[in-house]
């Protein structure tokens, strides 16, 4: 099975993808600490650094560009400095950014993340601020989506909508991207997070266990549990190819074809931080079906690639040599 996996990561390059969802900047502020307040009991920092990486929906572009694919972004920003950094960002990464649409009605997303620098591997999360509005968008900037999606839509494998509830994609927005994809026979593949409903009649959908839960209301521990959730979620939502619910450790359950199959993740002993690994599990995964690899087996690069990942702090892209030393075990 790894030869054949391995012999899959090439068919992931020279896919087109475009992906609709929520940029993000992602600020990250270290400082090392030497004292505790006077004013309050918390540490005082003294700043070492400050980096900024493309996230949100731009991770799942960032990944599908380092493995090769190329990625088109569609997503909104604000008239500010963040949206201008962010737009950078992404074409430094080889993510095509003519999709960043700049609105004055709304800001940037920003999550800052203060970090602590205590002498370990990696800093410490002190605290987060996130910049944000949840206003879902306008009529008018959702034709304008649609207008941008509609004329990509003959050159691009697939479409993937990256949710992360900034309020681009609204019920009607979802909707009109499916019928549009229905139309030109584009895969149509979303991260729902959480909001279940109006990701219905997709061809893929992935979520993780604990949202699945919540969904539908029961506590999912064994395969069999997370069997009959994937098959449920599969037929309730009306999708068309497969429904994956990410479980961490524990792999993945995929439900397809009316049947079921666990993938279990790879073993990995030095976990430093999940953050990402859900992004790069769903843009391995729609790169791979885009490339006309069967749902287990792109399961299973997915289960990979965000093995990868968990090794690394903050949103990391793995890279397809990356992706091969992985399935051989080296990493």
């Amino acid at each position: 099975m790894s030869t054949l996996l391995k012999s899959h990561v090439a068919s992931l390059a020279d896919r087109t993808v475009l992906v609709i969802g929520d940029v993000i900047l992602d600020e990250y502020i270290t400082g090392r600490v030497t004292r505790m307040s006077r004013e309050a009991p918390v540490p005082v920092l003294e700043l070492e650094s400050k980096r900024y990486i493309a996230g949100g929906a731009a991770n799942p572009a960032a990944n599908i560009a380092s493995l090769g694919g190329r990625a088109i972004q569609v997503g909104i920003v604000g008239e500010d400095a963040p949206g201008e950094q962010l737009r950078q960002l992404l074409v430094e990464q080889g993510i095509e950014a003519d999709g960043i649409l700049r609105r004055a009605d709304r800001p940037t997303t920003v999550k800052t993340r203060i970090l602590a620098q205590m002498g370990l591997r990696f800093p410490q999360q002190v605290t987060r601020i996130d910049t944000l509005t949840r206003q879902p968008i306008d009529g008018e900037t959702e034709s304008l989506v649609v207008d941008f999606a509609s004329g990509k839509l003959a050159d691009v494998n697939a479409v993937l909508l990256s949710h992360y509830h900034g309020g681009l994609l609204t019920p009607s927005l979802v909707r009109r991207i499916r019928d549009l994809c229905a139309a030109y026979g584009v895969l149509q593949a979303a991260d729902v997070q959480g909001d279940f409903g109006i990701f219905s009649q997709l061809d893929v959908i992935k979520c993780n266990a604990e949202d699945a839960q919540r969904y539908l209301n029961r506590q999912l521990a064994s395969d069999e549990d997370f069997s009959q959730a994937a098959l449920q979620l599969h037929d309730r939502l009306g999708i068309r190819r497969a429904t994956i619910i990410t479980r961490g450790a524990a792999g993945a359950t995929l439900a397809a074809n009316g049947e079921t199959t666990h993938c279990p993740a790879p073993s990995v002993s030095d976990v430093y931080d999940t953050v990402g690994a859900g992004d790069t599990a769903i843009a391995t995964l729609t790169l791979a079906l885009a490339a006309g690899i069967d749902e287990r087996e792109a399961l299973m690069l997915a289960n990979y690639a965000s093995g990868i990942v968990v090794r690394h702090f903050g949103n990391y892209a793995p890279t397809p040599a990356e992706l091969i030393r992985c399935i051989d075990g080296e990493l």
